[in-house]
């Protein structure tokens, strides 16, 4: 079925934009996304319009609201004032891209893993514990494997973690494992929660700090008032602001805001190096 976007919305940078690691690109303009055991496939036909490969039911009730498509963010980047030159550079670049709604667990494992690694890495072991843990599901176009549940991964050993170039990632994924399994640590419950009860929880969790606690809560639960600061951010802090973190001044549009900057940061290395 046909699908109309009007607002900002550019595959190819929420693919490449760093905060999913497992969307794919097929040759001929057509994308992939999965979010638990929903699979979406969606191609841009012509301008605002799009072709996607689910209901329009699972349409409205996940994918919509998986790519944040309830916000106008036409309407934030006009909130970005005249005198911010970098971010008005950074948001006209990264025009396209959207916070994405993902799974809370799945944020919680794939952020640990991201510690220290490359985005080929990062997603290189995410699709090794997919293929040895999760579900298979064949689809018109592929053979794809769900994200393991807690329950299905609680069993590995941190022996067997480390075979999937996990190094010291993987006693914190299976810390991560035990306590959400045994809602030690309740995701579904943080949903109702302020931003720092999400922020302050989710760091009960071994090698889940501020920088990847403030990334779940922006990629799983939506806070758009965190703006996670890793590397590459604090260089642009540090070059562009004379060491002043920029993002509180936005509000509720803060993480978007890191995102356009984040995206714009891999893209021109060359200039932070």
């Amino acid at each position: 079925m046909l699908v109309t976007i009007t607002d900002d919305f550019d595959l190819k940078k929420i693919a490449a934009s760093g905060q999913c690691f497992r969307v794919k690109e097929f040759e001929d303009g057509l994308f992939r996304f999965i979010t638990g055991n929903h699979i979406l496939y969606i191609k841009k036909c012509e301008e605002q319009l799009y072709e996607i490969s689910c209901s329009s039911t699972e349409w409205e009730e996940i994918w919509f609201y998986y790519f944040h498509l309830d916000r106008s963010y036409e309407e934030v980047r006009g909130r970005i004032g005249v005198r911010d030159k970098y971010l008005r550079k950074a948001s006209e670049e990264g025009r396209g891209i959207r916070i994405l709604k993902q799974d809370p667990w799945e944020m919680v494992i794939t952020f640990i893993i991201s510690q220290q690694k490359t985005i080929p890495s990062i997603k290189s072991c995410v699709e090794a514990l997919c293929l040895n843990y999760g579900d298979k599901i064949t689809t018109a176009y592929e053979e794809i494997y769900t994200f393991p549940t807690a329950e299905q991964l609680c069993p590995a050993t941190i022996e067997e973690l480390r075979e999937y170039k996990l190094g010291y990632r993987a006693p914190y994924i299976s810390d991560a494992t035990h306590k959400i399994s045994s809602s030690k640590v309740d995701l579904q419950d943080l949903y109702t929660r302020s931003d720092k009860k999400v922020f302050e929880t989710l760091k009960q969790i071994s090698g889940v700090g501020d920088k990847v606690s403030n990334c779940i809560c922006l990629f799983a639960y939506g806070r758009t008032r965190l703006a996670p600061v890793d590397t590459w951010i604090k260089k642009v802090i540090e070059k562009e602001y004379k060491g002043k973190n920029p993002f509180p001044r936005y509000k509720d549009a803060a993480g978007i805001m890191q995102q356009y900057i984040f995206y714009y940061a891999l893209t021109h290395k060359k200039e932070l190096a």
